[in-house]
């Protein structure tokens, strides 16, 4: 567990951790001929059961807020330190809304400097702090008068800080490993260290691991949890870790550390934004803001859905739209600063750190956005795994989603996603299109693919209706263009399973499609047809015969094609078809030819069907073209042989 300090400047916040743990937290030169904090600090004290307990020092003054909010990201409980002798100051009321703003919900008061006042001041501070903690996170929450020149009340704030680290449950934090760099610097004999609080998953000595959103690759070559070399850390664990091949140049405070490839990056989030009610100002449509993530702060700005503004206590759901790279995971918290000087304006959640485009037709917009308000609400009341993969799968629309992207639209673990997916699956809301590298669609987009599909199938057969079947190619155009190769695959073969399709040749049609040739049609068919088979082995020059049958080339075409989809006539070459049984006679004669000879050339052949040159050129090229002869030469060989 990670203790965080947090109020005014002055009000002996590093004085109460270097009383409790023997460390002073400020390392500047700087810090120490100022007399205040500048930079983060840190500190452990050990527990009953062996462990370290970390804390981290944060400085209370306003300058310094952006410092704070770095470290007050990976807290799960805040020590409220508040001078006797000042009472609640304009910091400690920023600290305390911050820390609300990230979702920390558990924590203390420690009233310092308590040897500087009388009794009855003290009352006054103390009903104070009941007035200013009402309705908080703090509520009712032990307030301890202590002070750190006497050292009173220091066992009592270490002995309930050690209950409560064994006490508190730890937060669910996904398995996604991640820590927001608060720190960069070159170690004598060592090189780069970096260092944070490790807020998800967990990280072993040697791993290959990643800088985002710079995607770096790099290696920890070591690892150190509150100045010992250790093997693994984990989440809530304050460590350093040796990163390889990286200089400190290539590192900023913000960065993330984290395993290749399992965070995202985007230049776009859907946040819940919820404005304070102190907020002297409502944001703005499109205002520019300073949004901090993590140990990370960047200019951003701000997209409002149907509205131009959020006024002081208002939440809604808004685009934010950053000018770098940013990574994160559902349920992230974030702070909003702006104004001049600059405050807090402004807390949210993340709800989607890969949104769909929020564009196109009216009734697809409101349809994302009625999924976005929805994935806010199942945030809000922490729905169950199924719920929350199952709108996230919605929201992905015709990408679908693997593992990672599902960990980072739900932040769940690895082992709760496959049970939810299982669970979706067995009740037909999700299915697997990808077996390979396990990906998952929503049902109800999958079937809308598998109705779009079905459509364009309708749609060429109506277009071409003496056409029995359709390429594959043909049947995706459209519809399927932007979609992954496996998902428009998988869409075709569960209309074929389904009975929707049926394999026609190497082509598919509907199900329930007939060629049905109308009266006049009909009639073109019979004609052609009729002086194919009169012909015989020498059928007549088919522009030729036309003509002779008063019949346009538009109409005989799709005619011909039908027939020889019927296999009743075969295309020996362009403008000559055989009647299908004719052919087959001449390719019997062939196959009985080469059962007593090596090969067949054009004297052979006509001795065999007795016909004129221009038909025998034609079969021979028709018969390697078949692959039924090759070529040796002028004359052919049986390619069986």
């Amino acid at each position: 567990m990670i203790l965080g300090t947090a109020g005014h400047i002055d009000h002996g916040k590093t004085a109460l951790v270097r009383a409790l743990t023997g460390i002073d937290c400020d390392r500047l030169d700087e810090e120490k001929r100022r007399g205040i904090t500048i930079e983060l600090g840190f500190a452990f004290t050990p527990l009953p059961n062996g462990e370290a307990l970390g804390i981290v020092d944060v400085p209370g003054h306003e300058r310094f807020v952006k410092a704070m909010v770095s470290g007050a990201g990976g807290m799960d409980m805040v020590m409220l330190v508040i001078a006797a002798d000042e009472g609640i100051m304009p910091q400690t009321r920023e600290h305390m809304e911050i820390c609300a703003l990230l979702g920390i919900s558990a924590g203390f008061v420690a009233l310092t400097k308590c040897d500087l006042v009388d009794a009855d001041w003290l009352g006054l501070v103390l009903d104070d702090i009941a007035d200013f903690t009402r309705g908080t996170f703090l509520d009712g929450a032990p307030v301890f008068q202590v002070s750190a020149a006497t050292g009173q009340g220091i066992e009592d704030v270490r002995r309930y800080v050690c209950e409560q680290a064994l006490l508190l449950p730890a937060r669910q934090r996904g398995d996604v490993f991640r820590l927001p760099i608060d720190r960069v610097f070159t170690l004598k004999g060592h090189g780069t260290v970096v260092t944070g609080t490790v807020v998800s998953g967990s990280l072993r000595s040697g791993e290959e691991v990643m800088l985002m959103p710079a995607q770096n690759l790099s290696r920890a070559r070591s690892l150190q949890c509150h100045g010992k070399l250790v093997e693994n850390v984990t989440s809530g664990h304050r460590c350093a870790i040796n990163v390889q091949g990286l200089e400190v140049n290539d590192i900023e405070r913000g960065y993330v550390l984290t395993r290749p490839h399992d965070l995202i990056p985007s230049r776009r989030w859907i946040v819940r934004l919820a404005c304070l009610e102190s907020s002297p100002r409502p944001l703005r449509h499109r205002a520019e803001i300073h949004f901090h993530h993590g140990t990370r702060e960047c200019l951003a700005r701000m997209i409002f859905f149907g509205r131009d503004k959020l006024a002081p206590g208002e939440s809604a759901l808004a685009e934010v739209r950053f000018r770098e790279d940013m990574v994160g995971v559902f349920n992230d918290h974030c702070v909003l600063r702006g104004g001049a000087p600059l405050r807090t304006l402004a807390g949210g959640v993340l709800i989607d750190p890969m949104p769909p485009q929020l564009r196109g037709k009216p009734e697809e917009k409101r349809k994302r956005l009625v999924l976005l308000e929805s994935l806010s609400q199942l945030q809000a009341k922490a729905a169950t795994a199924s719920d929350l993969l199952e709108t996230a799968l919605a929201l992905r629309e015709n990408e679908g989603a693997g593992e990672t992207e599902l960990k980072l639209l739900t932040g769940l673990d690895a082992a709760d996603i496959s049970t939810a997916l299982r669970h979706l699956c067995a009740q037909g809301k999700a299915l697997c299109f990808d077996e390979e590298k396990k990906r998952w669609i929503s049902a109800p987009v999958f079937e809308r693919l598998l109705t779009l599909c079905l459509e364009r199938t309708a749609a060429l057969h109506a277009r071409d209706p003496l056409t029995n079947a359709f390429a594959r190619g043909a049947l995706t155009a459209g519809w399927a263009d932007a979609l992954p190769d496996k998902l428009a695959a998988a869409v075709l073969g569960h209309a074929l399973r389904r009975g929707r399709l049926v394999s026609e040749g190497n082509g598919l049609r509907l199900a329930e499609h007939k060629v049905r040739l109308a009266a006049n049609t009909s009639a073109i068919r019979q004609k052609i047809l009729d002086a194919c088979r009169q012909g015989g082995a020498s059928p007549p020059n088919m522009p030729g015969m036309l003509a002779e049958l008063e019949i346009s080339e538009k109409e005989a075409l799709p005619v011909l094609k039908l027939l020889c989809e019927e296999k009743a006539l075969v295309k020996v070459r362009e403008g000559l078809y055989y009647d299908a049984e004719v052919l087959a006679s001449i390719l019997e004669k062939v196959a009985q030819w080469f059962q007593k000879h090596e090969s067949l050339d054009i004297a052979n052949l006509k001795e065999i069907i007795g016909l004129s040159r221009r038909y025998l050129i034609a079969l021979m090229e028709y018969m390697d073209k078949e692959r039924i002869t090759v070529r040796v030469g002028d004359a052919r060989k049986q390619r069986t042989r």
